[in-house]
């Protein structure tokens, strides 16, 4: 009993370490001030999302990482509740706002993943102009925060599966 709470505990301590990295990616000044999001709530609800996304991109096919990748969404799901309280929203509107931010992020995962699949830049650029950027973007603007996130995927892919159950998210050099 005591053996399985251990292995809880450094379970959660790994998913709040991931999502912390997770969290410091998605806020890169980058991403708001020379790739198209916005820096508001949403935008910064966008960020998140894709970061994210590209996380569950990561863990997909890789067996060894499919109860962490969802013990990552709970957590996401968790923080972007907590935010919502933070901002002033009242507990009976939560749970309704939640849905609607839920369904929001499963919609942008099923834009975005068949070209990110593809490694299709210009296909990833127009589902990320549709849906995380601005109406006033240009669709360079979508192209070139595509290019990031197909980067960003390709280095993920690159971390070795034990390196992300320790909590990294970086492959040692």
């Amino acid at each position: 009993m005591l053996e399985r709470f251990r292995k809880l505990r450094r379970n959660r301590q790994v998913v709040d370490t991931l999502y912390a990295a997770i969290v410091v990616d998605a806020r890169q000044p980058d991403l708001y001030l020379n790739l198209g999001l916005p820096d508001t709530v949403m935008g910064r609800f966008e960020s998140l999302s894709i970061h994210v996304f590209l996380f569950l991109a990561r863990c997909r096919d890789d067996a060894g990482l499919k109860a962490l990748a969802q013990d990552l969404v709970d957590r996401f799901i968790a923080d972007v509740e907590d935010s919502l309280r933070e901002i002033g929203i009242g507990d009976p509107s939560v749970p309704k706002r939640m849905r609607k931010l839920a369904g929001m992020f499963y919609e942008r995962v099923a834009a975005y993943d068949p070209p990110l699949q593809a490694k299709d830049a210009a296909g990833l650029g127009a589902a990320l102009s549709r849906h995380a950027l601005p109406a006033t973007a240009t669709a360079e603007a979508g192209v070139a925060l595509a290019t990031y996130m197909l980067a960003r995927k390709a280095a993920l892919d690159a971390v070795p599966t034990e390196a992300i159950t320790g909590g990294r998210l970086v492959k040692e050099e």
